[in-house]
């Protein structure tokens, strides 16, 4: 899935994961990646099934819905200026996200390899490291970089 388009922002300031969820949303449908039924679409998968994760020393949320609600494939990544409380995946507890990877597939095959990559990566603390202390204008390049690197 490397033909998607991939959004970066850095230094965002959210006091809720459901704000940073509308800002995702209005951005999407702004943007013309998404139906305007995806904000909605968002704000409902995200109650029903949180997406905070918990890391070695870090925490990322993952948000995205069905496939229904896209019109191309993207991938929003937020760095924001402080952790976002995301409700745990796995958990009853919330995790303070440090990063949000908003995850837009039009093929829900595509959302599986992607998500298998991402934990794949995730799993190493140095891609989020790198994540984290690339300056703003190097994330974009930095989470290809590492996420579409050929297996060793």
């Amino acid at each position: 899935m490397h033909n998607y388009r991939l959004i970066v922002s850095s230094g965002m300031d959210f006091s809720s994961a459901d704000e940073a969820l509308h800002h995702i949303g209005e951005k999407m449908v702004s943007d013309g990646i998404c139906h305007p039924t995806y904000p909605a679409a968002l704000l409902e998968r995200e109650a029903t099934y949180p997406t905070g994760i918990a890391l070695e020393g870090h925490a990322v949320a993952i948000p995205h819905c069905e496939a229904v609600h896209a019109i191309e494939p993207a991938i929003y990544l937020i760095r924001p200026a402080k952790p976002v409380a995301f409700q745990q995946a796995d958990d009853d507890g919330t995790v303070g996200a440090e990063l949000i990877i908003a995850l837009v597939v039009t093929h829900p095959e595509q959302q599986l390899n992607l998500l298998r990559s991402l934990f794949g990566q995730l799993q190493q603390p140095a891609f989020i490291d790198s994540l984290l202390s690339a300056p703003a204008d190097d994330i974009a390049e930095c989470f290809n970089r590492r996420l579409f690197a050929p297996a060793a």
